[in-house]
């Protein structure tokens, strides 16, 4: 039986065609079928998602008009549920109950979506792989393959069809480069529009909470949903853009693979064919690309002392990269200088398009062999889009034999 779409799932059980219990009771029961092959649930709620359903279904009952009624989703690892524990795949997190849902899950909770689990993400989500003490997560269309990360996880949980839609989170491409891997939508939202409120000052600002879908519909209604404003769930067909086609990649330590370059230029292709304008766009990307780079690892060593982790109970790698975050910051590496010029540069040369449409990533992601727990350097391949982010991004595409399609990164007007 195919499964439903996220908006079809609503529609049906505010229809009365179906229950959030029977809807939810399916979920479990497929995570049950699949998920021991996947690793993309840490938590699978089971009696207590089926006692949230029921609430719904009263709701639903009582004339709420839920926008997503009955719909099951999943939760990365990484924000509070009430009444679960947030581990953010690490032995040094508290394995106590968290007392109270982050402002996004209570958005996506009283519009009537039913949490069946909390997804597996690396240690304090700092890699582009999914693997932890906790185990490896795994590509559902190619399980010798990573569903990359850090929302390795919610990546798994949709692309296997256990749910529909799932929560993600991204600061330097944790929902593009699983999306890419996965063949998913995912979106970045741009700052502000959805609360963000993860760790310490999530990551300088560049952390963002967004949606993982198969269907940009659904991804449109669940940012609808996270941001609070109902309008964005409308998906309507746009204007003739101007798009901007740029597959250079950010770093010199990086190749493209030549598929990724062609998937994206077919993309090209056919946007151009639906009557949009696609010309060459160069990115300036930073010769030095310290600046940002330091923030990822300073904002994971003031993770760790927000939390208050014994850094001792930390994977080796994450150690080091909190450790270099110290190191980084001691010298002046989180100066604003260089990144509000960075900044400055993009903004100049992406002015006179709608949309960049780039490379998903420069290379397929690595074996999920699980060494990545040990210490070994096992993360995804560079995201060709870190440095973006006017407005939002987003990735897609199904993969053919694991090689999925662009991204493109949307300017706001």
């Amino acid at each position: 039986m195919t499964l439903l779409t996220a908006a079809e799932t609503a529609a049906a059980v505010r229809a009365g065609t179906t229950t959030a219990v029977a809807e939810t009771r399916a979920a479990l029961d497929r995570i049950a079928a699949l998920d021991p092959a996947l690793g993309a649930f840490q938590v699978v709620r089971g009696e207590r998602a089926l006692a949230e359903a029921a609430d719904v279904d009263a709701r639903v009952a009582a004339g709420e008009q839920l926008p997503l009624a009955g719909v099951p989703i999943a939760i990365k690892d990484n924000i509070p549920v009430a009444g679960e524990p947030m581990r953010e795949g690490s032995a040094a997190t508290s394995a106590e109950s968290q007392p109270a849902d982050h402002a996004v899950v209570a958005r996506l909770r009283a519009a009537g979506a039913v949490v069946v689990g909390i997804t597996r993400v690396p240690e304090l989500c700092v890699f582009g792989t999914t693997d932890s003490v906790y185990g490896t997560t795994r590509n559902p269309h190619n399980p010798d393959r990573t569903s990359g990360g850090s929302s390795g996880g919610s990546a798994a949980a949709v692309a296997g069809g256990m749910v529909a839609v799932a929560h993600a989170a991204d600061g330097m491409g944790s929902i593009r480069i699983p999306a890419a891997n996965c063949g998913l939508v995912g979106l970045k939202p741009g700052s502000g529009l959805v609360p963000a409120d993860m760790g310490a000052h999530s990551w300088f600002g560049m952390s963002e909470n967004g949606p993982l879908a198969t269907t940009v519909q659904d991804a449109a209604l669940m940012l609808a949903v996270m941001a609070g404003r109902p309008a964005l769930a409308e998906v309507a067909a746009p204007r003739a853009l101007r798009i901007g086609l740029a597959t250079d990649i950010p770093t010199p330590l990086a190749t493209l693979d030549p598929a990724w370059k062609a998937a994206a230029d077919r993309a090209a292709e056919t946007l151009r064919a639906a009557g949009h304008e696609v010309v060459e766009l160069t990115i300036p990307y930073p010769a030095d690309p310290l600046p940002v780079l330091a923030r990822w690892f300073a904002g994971v060593a003031d993770d760790v002392a927000h939390e208050g982790l014994d850094v001792r109970r930390l994977e080796p790698r994450v150690r080091a990269h909190a450790r270099a975050g110290h190191v980084l910051r001691r010298l002046g590496g989180l100066r604003p200088g260089p990144v509000n010029r960075l900044r400055t540069r993009v903004e100049a040369a992406t002015a006179d398009v709608d949309v960049i449409l780039t490379p998903g990533l420069a290379q397929p992601g690595p074996l999920a062999d699980g060494t990545g727990a040990a210490g070994s350097p096992t993360c995804a391949r560079t995201s060709a889009t870190r440095p973006l982010r006017p407005c939002g991004t987003c990735s897609g595409g199904p993969p053919p034999r694991f090689r999925p399609g662009g991204t493109m990164a949307r300017r706001c007007r």
